[in-house]
Formats: structure tokens, C-alpha cells, sequence
């Protein structure tokens, strides 16, 4: 049996998929990269004391990193920890592996297993490149149409993706739509923006592009308001109250993203995105975020 995961640490015993919500791989840079999932047996639990069918301690949860498809040729293990204060979230930073090339990863929760990701390692800083593929992605509108798009971009292969902004929609049925989103209402609070997460995580489409190409992200206004300004909502509600629940917005973006606690882990309404990550010697982002 190869690897760690058929004989992973016991942990609960799962009804339901805890890996319901998928995996993601992101931010790369030439020694590691981001890996994430979150458990979520009942992804859009209706009961706030219960984020994604969760309740009681952490969980422990095993992951596998190996240099093969088929995770015969094992380079890297380990144990994170999901707990509740991050919705049972698992954000991995893993580092001081060799630069430029790909890797495939999967979780293990209990007897559960997660579907294998693939993702990559960047090329080493100032390594000659004659080309580095990049695929933009930006304003998904659950409730407007299908995420086919997301398909398509997993099957032309990207080395990696970068999503732009507005990854969900905070309003709900505005206009007459294919699906509906999650509640039925506006996502306002920590529990309407988790669910609003998830329900976009289910999705099978975007969770393929999840699970092949790691992501850069960055993020536009719907992650919490139609053009909402700093502490000013589109509303003009009381400023105090605003700012609480951009503090539950950029909590739930951070629980179901894969970038780093070092960097982006939130402080109430304060979360940090922006960054440079250099590609060989071809190209180097900036990846553009308002600090608030």
C-alpha cells in the first residue's frame, strides 16, 4: 500500500464525504507551495454552532505529497490540524522542496480520503524560461450559469491560475437564475458567507480546477458587498457595523482558500493578500490587494 494514508491516525468515523468541499493547491513559489480542504460532511449547515456538519475538537488530518501520479514515490508527509476557530479548515505551508516541477498531494480525515490533487513547485528564481502558461478566471456567478469555464481551464493545463476577484456573489435572486443560491438570502454573517463558500466548492467544475492547477488569489468587491469602499457599504450602513461583517466575509474567504496563515491569516476586518512571486526569469506578479 503506498504511503501513510491507508493507515492514517484514528479520527472520527464520517456519514457523509468530509472532503465534500474538494482540495486546492496555491500560492507556489520555487520550494513549496499552499495545500487546503476543509471538512465538511454537511457543507451547508444551517445551524451556525455546526460549520459544514462539525462540531466538538479538532481534527487530526494526515497529507501526502509525491512526486508520482499514482503516489508510489512518496517525498513528503505529515499531520496538520483542523479546528474549529478556522471552520475546520487545513491550510499546509510546505517548503524546501526542488524547484520547477509538478507534485500530486491528497488528505486523509479518520477512514476518509480525499481525491489526489496535482500541483507544482515554480520555477527557481532567475532559471531561463521560454514560456509559463497562466489562465484568469473572475466574476462567478453561482446563480447566473454553470462553471463549464472552470472545466475547460483544468483541460488546457495551466501551470498555474489566477482568480481575480468576485470567486462568489453575496446577493441572492436578484435576477432569475439557473441555480439559487445558498439561504435563499444576501450572505451578511459569518454563517451565510461560509455557506455561500461551500455551496460555490461544490460545484464539480471548479472543484477540478481546484484539484489541477494551483491558484493565486486575490479578490474584488462581491467577496463581501457590491461595491462596498473600506468601511462604506453600498448602503451606507453605520460604519461599525459594516466592518463586522467584512470581518466575517474575509474570515470565510480565508477558511476556504489556499493561501498562507503567515500571510493572509485574518485580523477581524484587516486581511492581507497582496504579493510578488517571481517565474524563473519570464515573468513576475504582483499580486494587487487593498490592505484596508
Amino acid at each position: 500500500m503506498p504511503g501513510l494514508i491507508g493507515c492514517a491516525a484514528p479520527g472520527p468515523r464520517w456519514s457523509n464525504d468530509p472532503f465534500s468541499l474538494g482540495i486546492a493547491s496555491g500560492d507556489p513559489v520555487p520550494d513549496g507551495f499552499v495545500l487546503w480542504t476543509r471538512l465538511a460532511p454537511e457543507p451547508l449547515s444551517p445551524d451556525p454552532t455546526t460549520p459544514g456538519g462539525m462540531s466538538g475538537g479538532a481534527v487530526p488530518v494526515s497529507y501526502e505529497i509525491a512526486s508520482d501520479p499514482a503516489m508510489m514515490r512518496i517525498v513528503r508527509r505529515g499531520t496538520a490540524r483542523a479546528s474549529p476557530e478556522d471552520a475546520w479548515s487545513v491550510h499546509v505551508e510546505i517548503a524546501g522542496l526542488p524547484s520547477g516541477r509538478p507534485y500530486w498531494y491528497r488528505f486523509a480525515a479518520g477512514a476518509a480520503q480525499s481525491a489526489i490533487g496535482r500541483t507544482m513547485t515554480a520555477p527557481a528564481a532567475g532559471a531561463p524560461l521560454t514560456k509559463f502558461r497562466f489562465g484568469f478566471v473572475s466574476c462567478s456567478n453561482y446563480e447566473l450559469g454553470y462553471f463549464s469555464a472552470y472545466r475547460h481551464l483544468a483541460e488546457n493545463q495551466p501551470d498555474v491560475a489566477i482568480f481575480l476577484g468576485d470567486y462568489i456573489y453575496e446577493f441572492a435572486g436578484r435576477r432569475p437564475g439557473l441555480r439559487k443560491h445558498s439561504d435563499g438570502v444576501a450572505a451578511t454573517d459569518l454563517r451565510t458567507y461560509r455557506n455561500r463558500y461551500a455551496q460555490y466548492h461544490t460545484d464539480p467544475d471548479l472543484q477540478r480546477l481546484h484539484a489541477d492547477v494551483p491558484v493565486l488569489m486575490t479578490w474584488d468587491d462581491h467577496e463581501v458587498q457590491n461595491d462596498y469602499a473600506d468601511d462604506l457599504s453600498e448602503t451606507f450602513d453605520d460604519p461599525a457595523k459594516f466592518l463586522q461583517r467584512r470581518a466575517a466575509a474575509y474570515r470565510a474567504f480565508y477558511e476556504h482558500m489556499p493561501v498562507r496563515p503567515s500571510l493572509s491569516y485574518p485580523d477581524g476586518p484587516k486581511m492581507r493578500l497582496y504579493n510578488r512571486l517571481a517565474f524563473g526569469d519570464l515573468a513576475t506578479n504582483f499580486l494587487l490587494a487593498a490592505p484596508h
